[in-house]
């Protein structure tokens, strides 16, 4: 239809034969919406041609939805919307998004009143456990999995290695009718498991796609599913599956290949917004409840709310409550200058596949004229010191997301309710979202809205009743409001934390490296400890707090944030790293005099100096320290032995 000389188009499309048609193929709903549609209807032949085009486009995605196809070279539809290569496991990411895809579908009369906004899981193709076990047996690989080798040195020896065939050839065919940018995700056995999640251990690459050669697409993509391969053998997975108690060997790595979402503009691809949304908060403010959920939401690709960077959290249920955006000066410090986008038309197809060069970091103010920039921003008069809700040239753009949170021009608050609320009815349990929205590129066109991954926050259900009374409160040497877990706990007697006196933001990056380097200690000696540290753990921003990754800490038994003067970070909630830490049990602790909370420096100092460096300070008590930990509310006590 879309080949056909317009004569021909317009010819059948009066004597109804494309309805005709389409009702001897029982495709009668679809032969009913056509059949009416005249030319007159139309400003154009050619937009009467489209609309029918896109009717019967909508109906073949329709009807797939929920449904995961075998990819056939010589049958593919590119409108599919789960294909998956090989036989065996989908994977823990890719079973749950498949799942959810179908839960949506079959409960789209949920969203029936958003006319304006086409919900959906992105076109999705899974690269299956055969074709990894296929790999790792064609290369000999599998011994790496017990040879404790860096990082970089496996990656690349998997870089080296060939793709085997069949696979390499549909994975070809896949790409040769596909035009659009890729995410490249991992989808391990254990990822997104309800009680040992492998959230965020597992790396992802993005993927312009955009290149003239297929060649050189091919090439970059099976580097990518390479990558992502041997990030199975890492050290931070091998950590983390030593301290579950996972064995190694039963680990395997299925792959992600998905439409990334967004739209171009100049040499940039990315989406309006991109966030998460948690069906529990734990950091409950003013009207807010637990159990009424929490997100975090960025402009641009998802990079800077899952690594901890700038980002804007609210209650879905209240957005009109941000406690961080209570004042002119807050907002524009708090506010996202940078945002993360696909960098497009690169010609270079030689380069490393990684973050530092397939997306690029831009300041939100020299794109200020992108449409979603404009969209979601509002207006910084100085002259004023006032901030108004509507984007203008004379002035400096702040992103608040009025538009979204204050005017809900798009129901987006109202979706995210019911995706938390389903995916907690069809999942059994407290669930973490992965989202993104485009805005389409004229006002007559649906808004896009992608549920990007679903998983289980934490399947621990702990029936332990901790009682904190007012002596334990009175003698504790750490009080806070805001603990996280349900724990009491009488096994450490190690305590590492930062010195607060001479502490400098600048020097977070070694902090990290000095971390890291007492953490081996203890884990060989297989001691748990208390972690201290001001600002927010595992933030790739190391000007909001100290930049750590799981192997860093992977030896930890509890961690407290500390407020600072010096930084300006929320708590680490939303993050991967957090994720991590909340499955394990590990309880998350933080203070804020402000919040009534406090922790004793003077006693900690006092504590007999197992090692010190120059900015962090290792003590050990002669008898193991208690800490508690209601979860219920929130209040959380450490008390000397």
């Amino acid at each position: 239809m879309q080949e056909i000389p317009i004569e021909s188009f317009l010819y059948h499309s009066r004597q109804n034969d494309f309805s005709r048609y389409l009702y001897t193929l029982a495709e009668v709903e679809l032969a009913g919406n056509v059949r009416p549609l005249r030319d007159f209807s139309f400003e154009t032949a050619e937009l009467h041609r489209q609309h029918i085009v896109q009717m019967i486009k909508e109906q073949r995605m329709k009807r797939q939805r929920g449904i995961i196809v075998d990819f056939d070279a010589d049958r593919f539809d590119p409108d599919t919307e789960f294909t998956k290569i090989g036989k065996g496991s989908l994977g823990g990411k890719a079973r749950g998004l498949a799942f959810f895809a179908a839960m949506l579908y079959q409960h789209r009369d949920l969203f029936q009143t958003f006319a304006n906004v086409e919900i959906s899981v992105p076109q999705t193709l899974i690269l299956t456990s055969e074709a990894f076990d296929a790999f790792i047996e064609f290369n000999g690989l599998s011994d790496l999995i017990k040879e404790e080798i860096e990082d970089e040195e496996i990656s690349s020896q998997f870089l080296k290695a060939r793709f085997p065939e069949p696979f390499r050839s549909d994975i070809s065919s896949f790409l040769a009718v596909t035009a659009y940018p890729l995410a490249i995700r991992s989808s391990s056995m254990l990822e997104d498991a309800q009680f040992k999640s492998y959230a965020g251990l597992y790396h992802t690459y993005i993927l312009a796609n955009d290149h003239p050669e297929e060649r050189c697409r091919l090439s970059q993509l099976l580097a990518a599913i390479k990558k992502v391969y041997a990030s199975t053998f890492f050290r931070a997975p091998k950590a983390f599956s030593k301290r579950v108690g996972n064995r190694l060997e039963s680990e395997k790595m299925c792959v992600i290949i998905q439409r990334a979402v967004g739209s171009q503009y100049g040499n940039r691809f990315y989406p309006a917004v991109s966030g998460v949304a948690q069906s529990l908060n734990y950091y409950p403010f003013s009207r807010m409840k637990t159990e009424e959920g929490i997100a975090s939401i960025a402009i641009g690709l998802g990079k800077a709310v899952m690594e901890g960077e700038n980002s804007l959290r609210f209650s879905p249920l209240h957005p009109e409550i941000l406690p961080q955006r209570s004042a002119v000066d807050d907002i524009l410090r708090g506010s996202q200058k940078y945002y993360y986008a696909i960098t497009m038309n690169d010609p270079d197809c030689t380069k490393e596949i990684n973050d530092n060069t397939t997306l690029t970091k831009v300041t939100v103010h020299s794109t200020a004229t992108d449409y979603p920039i404009r969209f979601l921003s509002s207006t910084y008069t100085p002259s004023e010191h006032r901030i108004r809700d509507f984007y203008s040239k004379n002035g400096h753009q702040v992103i608040t997301f009025a538009a979204l949170l204050k005017y809900k021009t798009i129901p987006f608050t109202d979706i995210l309710n019911i995706l938390l609320s389903l995916g907690r009815e069809k999942l059994g349990c407290a669930v973490e979202i992965e989202f993104a929205l485009d805005l389409p590129p004229t006002p007559d066109q649906k808004c896009s809205f992608y549920v990007l991954q679903i998983r289980p926050m934490s399947a621990r259900e702990e029936t332990l009743r901790v009682a904190i009374s007012e002596k334990d409160i009175s003698s504790a040497f750490c009080v806070s409001h805001r603990g996280l877990g349900n724990t009491v706990n009488h096994e450490m007697c190690n305590i590492i934390f930062v010195k607060p006196d001479n502490f400098d933001p600048a020097n977070t990056v070694k902090i990290a490296a000095e971390i890291g380097a007492m953490n081996g200690k203890l884990l060989k000696e297989d001691r748990k400890y208390l972690l201290i540290g001001p600002g927010r753990w595992g933030s790739s921003d190391h000007w909001l707090g100290i930049p750590v990754t799981w192997e860093d800490i992977c030896g930890v038994g509890s961690l407290i944030e500390t407020v600072h003067p010096r930084l300006n970070a929320e708590p680490s909630q939303g993050s991967h790293f957090f994720h991590n830490l909340t499955t394990l049990g590990i309880n998350y602790i933080n203070i804020d005099p402000s919040h009534g909370d406090r922790i004793d420096y003077q006693w900690l100092m006092e504590l007999p100096v197992y090692s010190e460096t120059e900015n962090i300070v290792h003590v050990q008590a002669e008898k193991p320290f208690t800490l508690k930990v209601d979860g219920r509310s929130g209040l959380a006590v450490i008390l000397p032995g």
